[in-house]
């Protein structure tokens, strides 16, 4: 079963992934045509990738041999085009924004949400037979749709509990799921106004989803010779062949929890997608958008995330320098603060190795004062004395350097304890 999954990248995005992959696409829909969203439910229009045919699907104009509007047979109609790339071998194909949840050709009037939830998928035992209403669209109109995942529910405690998991290819390549398309019109509707749909087809679990589910989406390796046959327009029969690629995905897949708020259909967020055990889910979410950009291009990622429509401010991550330690430090920005400045250790916490910390005179232990500091105590010290600021200080007795280590020149006779003396006490004398 597949009914939510996962579609967030521009269809500028995927086509040139599917491009990089063999799978060209001489068209493809603008932004404002195709949902993107990390919780893609039915009724969304999504991208979905098939050969450049008529509406009818392999290179016909009407359904099974009807006459067209004008009372000509369909055999001299058919298209130009389409007719052109069989003479010379060659497919166009094309991305197409199409709306999840299949309607047939035949329907007359818009069905209820319920209704097109029945036909959000088709199970592939379905179209061995050579019957019922698949059987048009698996003849002339098979497709590819394209997501970055898909989320199943794992039932807990007699289906009381439901932990969401979403599902990618380990390589963090596109996902192209098997699927059937049709195109309607509706009784009355004008000539433009045609709407195009779509169905994942599903099979049973593979070995690594069969605790998750008994069934998944039909998924074919982008790029591959399953897909320009599943694709082909010129095979406008249900044959072995094409019943043979609707079976469990072979090739390594990743499956984990992830937040409960996706169960929502309304709830949208790139936390959808994260593991719940992460590091990444613990910190923020920028690095793993990153690390999955590196995994399915080879390049190493920018450190700063675009912000999109649909996505949360990525935290920044800057390295500093630790000049005591010569080492590399992380700080986090804080959103909140104006100036965005890392965020200061707190006063609990133990300094770096190498930082000088001043220690309360409250024990009566003396402070390792720079030179401005030095002088405000100075300041500091005559408005509070001034009868004792005015006494001059004994030749004798050593000057303190700005330098210093902090503590105080000791003669022989004074006692151990000698330099542990209170400033004001110091210049007191």
């Amino acid at each position: 079963m597949c009914g939510r999954y996962a579609f967030y990248q521009r269809p500028a995005q995927v086509r040139q992934q599917l491009q990089d992959s063999n799978m060209p696409s001489q068209e493809a829909p603008e932004d404002d045509e195709v949902r993107q969203t990390y919780n893609f439910a039915p009724g969304n229009h999504g991208l979905v990738y098939r050969a450049d045919t008529p509406d009818t699907g392999g290179g016909r104009r009407q359904e099974d041999g009807q006459d067209n509007e004008d009372g000509q047979d369909v055999k001299a109609t058919k298209n130009k085009e389409t007719a052109t790339q069989e003479a010379s071998g060659e497919v166009r194909y094309k991305l197409q924004a199409m709306k999840w949840g299949l309607i047939p050709f035949w329907t007359k009037r818009s069905p209820d949400y319920g209704s097109m939830l029945r036909t959000i998928n088709c199970r592939d035992d379905s179209l061995i037979e050579d019957r019922g209403m698949w059987t048009s669209m698996k003849r002339k109109k098979r497709c590819i749709v394209v997501a970055q995942g898909f989320y199943e529910w794992l039932k807990k405690n007699n289906g009381k509990e439901r932990i969401p998991h979403f599902v990618k290819r380990k390589d963090g390549q596109l996902m192209c799921f098997a699927g059937l398309w049709d195109c309607v019109r509706y009784e009355g509707a004008s000539e433009d106004e045609k709407l195009y749909t779509y169905t994942i087809i599903t099979t049973d679990s593979n070995k690594q989803l069969n605790f998750l589910h008994d069934r998944m989406p039909v998924i074919l390796d982008n790029g591959s010779e399953a897909i320009r046959t599943w694709l082909d327009p010129t095979r406008t029969e249900w044959s072995k062949d094409l019943q043979s690629l609707l079976k469990p995905y072979q090739g390594e897949l990743e499956c984990y929890p992830v937040n409960k708020d996706v169960g929502k259909v309304g709830n949208n967020s790139p936390s959808f997608i994260v593991p719940l055990d992460s590091k990444e889910n613990k910190s923020n979410i920028a690095n793993f958008f990153g690390n999955q950009k590196k995994a399915a291009t080879g390049v190493e990622p920018k450190k700063i995330l675009e912000k999109s429509e649909n996505e949360v401010d990525a935290v920044e991550q800057k390295p500093i320098k630790a000049e005591d330690e010569g080492e590399e430090r992380i700080t986090v920005d804080a959103q909140s603060t104006e100036d965005n400045a890392p965020k200061p250790v707190p006063a609990h916490e133990s300094p770096p190795r190498g930082t000088k910390r001043d220690h309360g005179d409250v024990d009566g232990t003396d402070r390792a004062e720079t030179p401005k500091k030095q002088a405000k105590a100075d300041v500091k010290v005559e408005a509070m004395s001034p009868s004792k600021a005015k006494t001059p200080v004994k030749s004798s007795k050593k000057t303190r350097s700005a330098t210093s280590n902090g503590t105080v020149a000791k003669s022989p006779s004074k006692p151990a304890g000698g330099g542990s003396q209170k400033i004001t006490a110091f210049f007191g004398k």
